[in-house]
């Protein structure tokens, strides 16, 4: 049984409203809803944990999609101290050993084929795996007065998508080490490697985007709309 995790605590971005942008309706459907459905809706997947904000108003109180379970839990200020409040929620039948995947609640458009192959390739692997998509622009490093001082070979760059998957024993280890020292993630993949761990990169759609500007909700819905045609 492979769990879905999905922190949506502190992630409460505003585009000049009062709604986090994971509460956003677009294609009809909150964002968050969009993808917790994608997620539920692959065979690979049999239940979600969803880490809220103590105080989250939006929060529709869905207790399944796609016939299969959804539990919630309290997260925290930080995506590291969410995901970890997940892990530590899911049931005792979870055990170390079994695979989760943490998901942004922001990225509502995963396709399923690439959670098909990032489940097969990360079951195989002694660590772990996340999808990502390789950088094709060309990337300049800048100084403070923001001017060019190389350009970075981009042959091995890679932008880190979601979901990532770990074994369930193994992210929580490498997450409570780095909060414990204060140490800053910005995901799970992060947490495993200040371990000296290497994750598997699986490659991923570009249709994967994460909302983070108002500009990104065009793109999402377009994308939305043309899926459930």
């Amino acid at each position: 049984m492979s769990w879905a995790v999905v922190p949506a605590a502190g992630i409460g971005r505003r585009f000049g409203g009062d709604t986090p942008k994971q509460y956003l309706n677009v294609a009809g459907r909150p964002l968050i809803e969009h993808a917790v459905r994608a997620l539920l809706a692959h065979p690979g997947i049999d239940a979600a944990m969803v880490a809220l904000a103590p105080d989250d108003p939006w929060w529709a109180g869905w207790r399944e999609m796609e016939g299969k379970p959804i539990y919630t839990c309290m997260g925290g200020a930080e995506r590291a101290d969410s995901v970890l409040a997940a892990l530590m929620a899911l049931p005792a039948t979870v055990s170390e050993d079994q695979w989760v995947l943490v998901h942004d609640a922001a990225r509502p458009c995963v396709p399923a084929m690439d959670l098909t192959r990032l489940i097969a390739l990360g079951q195989a692997d002694a660590v772990g795996a996340l999808l990502a998509a390789p950088v094709r622009d060309t990337v300049k490093s800048v100084d403070a007065e923001g001017r060019i001082v190389r350009t970075e070979p981009r042959e091995r760059l890679w932008r880190a998508l979601t979901p990532q998957m770990f074994r369930r024993g193994g992210l929580t280890r490498a997450l409570r080490s780095a909060i414990r020292v204060g140490a800053t993630v910005t995901d799970e993949a992060s947490a495993m490697e200040r371990l000296g761990l290497k994750p598997l990169v699986v490659e991923g759609s570009e249709q994967n985007i994460k909302v983070t500007t108002p500009a990104d909700l065009a793109v999402v819905e377009a994308v939305l709309r043309k899926k459930v045609r």
